[in-house]
């Protein structure tokens, strides 16, 4: 049975989105992080790091809730801007938002803490502001740290299936990515079809793991 690429292609296009849009948030996010010192630090530190303990179920049940027309946020959104969340593509771009920024905030954050504090003295030292000085001595000399956090990020978003089902539900062409497929055909006693949804899940996934070790081996050599 041949397989509908539309899910596939929405999968990218979700990850595609999802990463992107947490490389602008995540970069400022974990440089603030790195390099502040603030009494609620670990309070933050924490709610960004819950996605990776709670259930992907937990995570979409709540903002299910949070997203939902009868929801104080859900019909502002409704009445303001006229989007609904829920049951739309919209909806899963701003929950992987939500569940894969510890993907990108954790390893930018682990670069910019690892490089010597005498690199940020020295540009001080030289009339460099602390803005100029992350975007034009610390940033780029954590390359690999940022395609980590990239990779992870992307390869994260393909994988998401509870919080996909949770607030996306099953709508061909709008939230059924390549994992709910997968799904839909095992329910359904499609066994061949999910493995080549699955099988492909698998090689894409390797080959940018593979790319990244790669390209970090070749950067920090």
């Amino acid at each position: 049975m041949p397989i509908d690429w539309e899910p596939i292609w929405l999968t990218l296009r979700l990850a595609g989105i999802t990463t992107v849009l947490l490389l602008l948030i995540g970069v400022p996010l974990a440089g603030w992080l790195a390099l502040s010192r603030f009494r609620l630090k670990p309070v933050v530190e924490a709610l960004i790091s819950l996605p990776l303990v709670l259930p992907p179920s937990v995570v979409g049940f709540y903002l299910l809730l949070a997203f939902s027309p009868t929801s104080a946020l859900g019909a502002w959104l409704l009445k303001t801007v006229d989007i609904q969340l829920v049951f739309s593509f919209e909806g899963l771009v701003v929950a992987s938002l939500l569940y894969s920024l510890p993907f990108m905030v954790h390893p930018i954050q682990a670069g910019l803490e690892n490089l010597p504090v005498s690199w940020r003295e020295a540009a001080y030292t030289l009339g460099q502001s602390p803005i100029r000085t992350f975007w034009r001595v610390l940033l780029p000399n954590c390359k690999p740290a940022l395609l980590t956090g990239v990779v992870l990020t992307f390869a994260h978003t393909i994988g998401e299936f509870g919080l996909v089902l949770m607030i996306g539900g099953n709508l061909p062409g709008q939230t059924r990515v390549a994992s709910i497929a997968i799904y839909d055909e095992v329910e359904q006693l499609h066994f061949e079809t999910a493995h080549a949804y699955a099988a492909l899940l698998l090689g894409l996934s390797f080959a940018i793991l593979l790319l990244v070790y790669a390209i970090n081996k070749r950067v920090t050599v």
